[in-house]
């Protein structure tokens, strides 16, 4: 099992999260899942890798880009 299988069910709230709310910054996100701002700065690299593609705007703001399967 690939290690990101394990972060499954965090990648996709966070990627619900920021799809429903795009243009949310690293610390809004982190309030919004209630977790550590450090945490979502970890997760976000992991998650590139998985397929979860973000634009980030000079603010800091992570924007989706469209899923190509």
């Amino acid at each position: 099992m690939a290690f990101w299988q394990k972060e499954r069910p965090e990648y996709e709230k966070t990627d619900c999260m920021i799809r429903e709310h795009p243009g949310l910054t690293a610390a809004q996100l982190a309030r919004t899942l209630g977790v550590a701002r450090s945490t979502v700065t970890r997760r976000l690299p992991g998650m590139e890798e998985s397929g979860y593609l973000y634009a980030e705007d000079e603010r800091g703001g992570l924007w989706p880009f469209k899923r190509h399967k």
